[in-house]
């Protein structure tokens, strides 16, 4: 079940927080959170699992900003929330979807406990100027049932715009070094 937007209304403070919280952004059974004012881009030409690769940020001017295609561009949402009891999942908003603009590659759902800012994987279809602080994406809040855990990861409590931390699943033990490749043993002597 997804909770309607006056049930949002009624739990905040409580199983919802919203950091800011603006009343106007309450949909039927959402809520709309913003475009913070940069994005983070990878540098490497080929991005690997197994290490923190380098990144670059870019500032969103007053003017906006183009986003080419074929760039996977990170951004984050100006509003920090936190959900107890409830599974949150951000969509993108269909009026962004109609400019050909993804707002979240494959990482919608949240994990219930969740706490921070939403990193948000954009990728545009063509060409398409964003701007800074516009509604660009809705956060849904679904029931949950049974026992639970609260999540508590790498990614818990986040202020800042997140890359992959992939590598520390893989290599749980290794300093994070973008210049040191890891090994995982996979090409061993035989002698």
């Amino acid at each position: 079940m997804i909770l309607s937007g006056q049930e949002i209304i009624s739990r905040m403070g409580e199983d919802i927080e919203i950091e800011p919280f603006d009343p106007s952004n309450i949909n039927p059974n959402s809520y709309n959170l913003t475009l913070h004012n940069e994005l983070m881009v990878y540098e490497e030409v080929v991005l690997d699992m197994a290490r923190a690769n380098r990144v670059r940020r870019i500032p969103i001017p007053e003017e906006g900003i183009i986003l080419s295609p074929n760039q996977l561009y990170l951004g984050r949402t100006v509003e920090r929330t936190t959900t107890h009891n409830l599974v949150p999942q951000i969509e993108g908003r269909s009026s962004i979807g109609r400019l050909g603009l993804f707002v979240h590659v494959t990482a919608g759902f949240g994990d219930v406990g969740f706490s921070g800012h939403w990193t948000l994987e954009m990728f545009a279809v063509q060409p398409v100027r964003i701007y800074a602080h516009t509604a660009i994406c809705q956060i849904i809040y679904h029931e949950l049932a049974g026992e639970h855990e609260e999540y508590q990861s790498k990614y818990q409590h986040n202020r800042d715009i997140q890359p992959s931390l992939l590598f520390k699943e893989l290599a749980p033990d290794h300093e994070q070094d973008p210049q040191m490749p890891l090994d995982f043993g996979l090409e061993r002597s035989h002698s």
